[in-house]
């Protein structure tokens, strides 16, 4: 992606103008997350290999509506979503992930039904920051005595 709305797929760009959302790169995400406040970060992949991801497009700026603006967003650029996602720990694309001044909230991966959109956001608006989630890498111990502990 280029650094004009011109070069967002058309339902990207809705979801940025829709939400005043940031266009964020790898450079520029640290920055933005910062503040105080809650932010919603979006991880949106290339539509033509995730086309999830224009679905969530349209689904951004509704949960923006629903929860009355109470978030700023920001659309990461796929290189950035791809560098950034192992920070979070979500397992499928798209995903948005919730930040309040700057420390996790929490994620919400894949399509869902609106229903489970809005419970999930609603969870996380009124959640405390914890620490992302783990990637899931597997950790093997070698040349280890078996124990009973």
């Amino acid at each position: 992606m280029s650094d004009t709305l011109e070069a967002l797929h058309p339902l990207l760009d809705r979801l940025v103008r829709e939400t005043d959302a940031a266009l964020l790169d790898t450079d520029s995400f640290d920055a933005w997350a910062q503040p105080a406040g809650v932010a919603m970060l979006v991880f949106a992949e290339d539509p033509q290999r995730y086309k999830e991801v224009l679905d969530l497009a349209v689904i951004v700026p509704e949960l923006h509506a629903a929860a009355q603006r109470s978030f700023r967003v920001g659309l990461l650029r796929p290189d950035a979503a791809r560098a950034l996602a192992p920070r979070y720990g979500f397992a499928r694309w798209p995903a948005f992930v919730m930040l309040r001044d700057g420390q996790y909230l929490g994620a919400v991966d894949g399509i869902r039904d609106w229903d489970v959109y809005l419970t999930e956001l609603q969870r996380l608006l009124a959640a405390e920051p914890s620490r992302p989630p783990g990637v899931g890498i597997a950790v093997k111990t070698v040349d280890a005595t078996p124990s009973c502990h």
